[in-house]
C-alpha cells in the first residue's frame, strides 16, 4: 500500500471524499482523473454519503463532466447521478440545475453503459414537473429505437420505459414518425 494511499485510510469520510474531489481537481492525468470520478461515482452509491457530496458540489462537477470528449469520464460521472438521483434532495438539486436535458444528450453516447446509465437516470428523474421534458418526442423515438437493440439490458430498459413512463399516444406517435425515416441517435457499441 502507498503512502498515499495510507494517509487517505486515516481520514475520516468527508475528508477522504474532500482528498478525492481535491485530487480530480488538481491532476492532469487523465487516467488518474477517471480514476477518481469512478470512485466517487462509487461512494454515491451509499445514502451515507449524500450529504458530504452534496457539500463537496460532487453533483455539480458529475454535472459538468457529462460535456467532456473523454468517453470514460462521462460514463462514470453519469453513474454518478444514476446513484445520487434516488435521493429526494439529489433529484430536486439535477432537475434544477437542468440536468435532463445534460442527460438526454448522453442518449447519442456510443458508450453503451453510459445509455443504459442514461435510460436509468431519466426514468429516476422522472416527476410530474420533468415528465414532459423525459418523455419528449425524441426521447420517445429513441427509446423504440433502443427497445431493438440486440443488447438485453438496454432493449429492457427501454420497453420499461416506454409501458411505464409515456402514453400510447406517445409511443404511437414516435412509432409513426419514424416508419419511414432513420433516426440520428445511433445504437451504442457493445
Amino acid at each position: 500500500m502507498s503512502q498515499k494511499q495510507q494517509d487517505l485510510l486515516g481520514l475520516g469520510r468527508l475528508e477522504y471524499l474532500q482528498a478525492l474531489v481535491t485530487e480530480f481537481q488538481v491532476t492532469e492525468s487523465s487516467e488518474a482523473k477517471e480514476q477518481v470520478l469512478a470512485n466517487l461515482a462509487n461512494f454515491a452509491y451509499d445514502p451515507k454519503n449524500y450529504e458530504y457530496l452534496r457539500q463537496l458540489k460532487v453533483l455539480d462537477l458529475f454535472l459538468d463532466m457529462l460535456t467532456e470528449d473523454n468517453d470514460t469520464l462521462v460514463e462514470f460521472a453519469l453513474g454518478g447521478l444514476c446513484n445520487l438521483c434516488l435521493d429526494k434532495i439529489n433529484k430536486d438539486y439535477i432537475l434544477e440545475a437542468d440536468g435532463v436535458a445534460a442527460v438526454i444528450n448522453c442518449l447519442s453516447c456510443s458508450n453503451e453503459e453510459t445509455v443504459v446509465s442514461a435510460v436509468t437516470t431519466l426514468m429516476y428523474l422522472t416527476t410530474p414537473q420533468s415528465r414532459q421534458q423525459i418523455t419528449a418526442l425524441p426521447v420517445v423515438e429513441c427509446m423504440l429505437r433502443f427497445s431493438l437493440s440486440a443488447n438485453r439490458r438496454l432493449s429492457n430498459l427501454a420497453t420499461i420505459f416506454l409501458e411505464d413512463y409515456c402514453s400510447p399516444l406517445q409511443v404511437e406517435e414516435a412509432r409513426n414518425l419514424t416508419k419511414h425515416t432513420a433516426l440520428g441517435i445511433p445504437l451504442p457499441k457493445n
